[in-house]
């Protein structure tokens, strides 16, 4: 039967503004894996301009053009290219690429058993939904960013007339499509609150970059504190990391435990005033390092004790697993979660780790306490646990078998 299946539905519509080289979740390595497992793919993606703006060197925007990647069909189709802060370049590059997809995939497509969809922008959704109305193909919409909440909470947008009107359209688009791919537990009870049916959703958690985070090397990292009892936060540093709550933390365990170390990865629009703020308040336990390129976080990640992932309290984050949990779990190590709801009940379900209270320092200092005094063995089975349920519920080869799955039901109901 898997087989019959596998014929009927072995040709995949790939629907994503961003692909590689631009950093993305489901992008080279989620296409190159189906082909792995038999599908056809092709890619209908824009020209590589995010996170800045500005087209990648060796990419200019012109009206097609076709590559073959590790066996992947990529085609790309023109945008505008831009990622202003302001609502006016957004809008006109989410729009664009909108319009080009259609057209490209209206008229020129090969007819795919299965189109996957990646949101965000939300104008990726409505594209795919008005393909599906004219060529009949199946839609896994896979929701990435939850809209119109998270333009709500970042402040892309704060005109409420305009954010009722992206809540409208969300609501359109999840009637159309046939299913829809959700990254954590509470993006689901968030939608069947909508009025999605339940049976429409399933939850697929996010891989990680798996070999560059296992790639470790050898040497300590420079930089990186030799002793002590090290705690590291690696990634972006901005307003919804509220990070100046670790730094409190931080302050209290100068007495309290003076062995711990709390190092800081990453960039970001908050770096420079916490780094003012451990200056100012003399915090010899805190370490500040620069952005180093993906290929080269692992041997961060290894040279750890602990590993702490934190994000303001917010309804919003409670139903959100950072990228950087995976990531974690992955490197196999202790983990520290400042973050309340979803992500925390994973560092639970895996016995991996402490959860912290978001924004409460005294709740962060005593789960790195709670950490110290368990002995080398007791975090090396916590590490252990960690690797496991990352490898078994969170990891590439468990995700693309769950899409696959769904990719494969679709075909058969449409082949039916």
């Amino acid at each position: 039967m898997e087989a019959v299946l596998t014929m009927m539905g072995n040709r995949v519509l790939l629907l994503t503004q961003w692909f590689d080289p631009e950093p993305t979740f489901k992008g080279l390595v989620f296409a190159r894996e189906l082909v792995k497992r038999g599908f056809e793919v092709e890619v209908i993606t824009g020209f590589p301009n995010y996170p800045g703006g500005k087209v990648y060197p060796g990419y200019r925007v012109k009206l097609i053009q076709k590559e073959v990647v590790d066996g992947v069909n990529v085609t790309r189709v023109p945008l505008y290219p831009s990622h202003d802060k302001g609502a006016k370049g957004r809008i006109l590059n989410y729009a664009s690429f909108a319009a080009s997809s259609l057209v490209y995939g209206l008229f020129f497509a090969r007819k795919a058993d299965v189109m996957y969809a990646y949101h965000p922008p939300l104008t990726v959704g409505v594209t795919a939904a008005l393909l599906r109305l004219f060529r009949r193909t199946p839609v896994v919409y896979d929701i990435q960013d939850m809209w119109p909440d998270t333009l709500r909470a970042t402040g892309m947008f704060s005109n409420e007339r305009a954010l009722k009107i992206v809540g409208a359209v969300c609501d359109w688009v999840y009637k159309r499509v046939d299913h829809i791919v959700v990254l954590s537990p509470g993006f689901r009870r968030l939608l069947i609150e909508r009025g999605v049916p339940s049976a429409k959703i399933d939850v697929i958690y996010n891989w990680c970059a798996e070999d560059s985070i296992t790639d470790r090397g050898g040497d300590l990292p420079a930089g990186f504190p030799a002793d002590g009892f090290r705690v590291l936060f690696a990634g972006n540093m901005g307003k919804a990391q509220a990070l100046p709550a670790v730094l409190e933390a931080a302050e209290m365990l100068l007495h309290e435990a003076p062995a711990a170390r709390f190092v800081f990865l990453g960039g970001g629009i908050e770096v420079d005033r916490l780094q003012e703020t451990a200056e100012r308040k003399r915090l010899g336990n805190v370490t500040f390092l620069p952005a180093v390129p993906m290929s080269e976080v692992g041997k961060y990640l290894g040279a750890a004790d602990a590993l702490l992932v934190h994000l303001k309290k917010d309804p919003l984050f409670r139903i959100t697993i950072p990228s950087k949990t995976q990531a974690y779990m992955a490197a196999g190590k202790p983990i520290i979660m400042g973050v309340d709801g979803d992500a925390a009940d994973l560092v639970r379900e895996g016995q991996c780790g402490y959860v912290a209270e978001s924004e409460n320092p005294r709740s962060i200092a005593d789960a790195v306490m709670a950490l110290m005094r368990l002995s080398v063995e007791q975090r090396e089975e916590m590490a252990n646990r960690s690797k496991t349920f990352y490898m078994e519920k969170l990891s590439l080869k468990a995700g693309v078998e769950a899409f696959v799955d769904i990719f494969q039901k679709m075909a058969a109901r449409r082949g039916a």
